[in-house]
């Protein structure tokens, strides 16, 4: 299965601890040699950096560790292969247009029937199954609300389609939208929240550790989401199994039942 990655953060912050670990699972601590990208929410759009080699021997990856850009919304995916051949086009996080804004997905699963997206709005470039999902999710999203709903609209709706293409294998997700991350567990999916006071944190990939009280302030609020936790000593919380959560500023936003 694929690696996700995931931050929102109350101010812009940079990533670069996290990605240091993150990225030595692709083909280092981790099997997921097919790839890899990451995306930066940065005034009303997405910068992306995407490359189909192993991320732990990726030049461009070392140059995202070695010169941090500050987002307050990052989306980050090592491949493993299931479906679609090793190749820039199937590589995450993709992108589209909906309602004038960028929308960012990434997915780590396997859905043995991938939605059928003859004639649908939205069409994938490449051939694997994740951005047919992610074609077919703003499909219905586009047909349900021809206007950006509130949230929690999106959210319920979310809820319904992932549960359908649950259906047909293992569907956890990262959804970006403007200063909303979406975080859909199937399978396994983690996350915590970084906030003062501050402490040390110790990656689980690598030999390195940081000291965040001493290059965070009070009022920073930081939320890691992953596929698996990242360091040793923090205090991550699992998701459960079909459940959807929405960060936005760091924190996780209350969801209507």
């Amino acid at each position: 299965m694929c690696q996700l990655l995931g931050m929102s953060s109350k101010a812009p912050s940079n990533i670069a601890f996290s990605f240091e670990g993150f990225h030595r699972r692709g083909g280092s601590t981790g099997e997921h040699a097919d790839g890899w990208g990451i995306a930066f929410f940065e005034e009303h759009t997405w910068r992306i950096f995407l490359d189909s080699q192993p991320s732990a021997v990726s030049r461009l990856a070392r140059f995202v560790c070695d010169h941090p850009i500050k987002s307050r919304n990052v989306i980050a995916h090592i491949r493993k292969a299931t479906q679609g051949e090793v190749h820039l086009a199937n590589t995450h996080p993709f992108r589209r247009e909906l309602w004038g804004q960028e929308w960012i997905f990434a997915h780590n699963g396997n859905l043995v029937t991938p939605p059928d997206c003859e004639g649908l709005r939205f069409q994938p470039v490449g051939t694997c199954d994740s951005e047919k999902a992610f074609c077919w999710l703003l499909s219905q999203i586009a047909q349900v609300f021809p206007q950006a709903p509130t949230e929690n609209e999106l959210a319920a709706l979310l809820k319904q389609l992932a549960a359908h293409l649950t259906q047909s294998g293992s569907f956890n997700f990262l959804l970006g939208w403007c200063d909303l991350l979406f975080a859909h567990c199937s399978t396994e999916l983690w996350y915590l929240i970084r906030k003062a006071p501050f402490s040390e944190a110790h990656l689980a990939d690598a030999d390195l550790s940081i000291d965040f009280s001493k290059v965070n302030t009070p009022d920073d609020c930081m939320a890691i989401i992953a596929t698996q936790p990242l360091t040793r000593n923090e205090n991550w919380h699992p998701f459960l199994p079909g459940e959807l959560r929405i960060f936005r500023n760091g924190l996780p936003l209350s969801l209507p039942a």
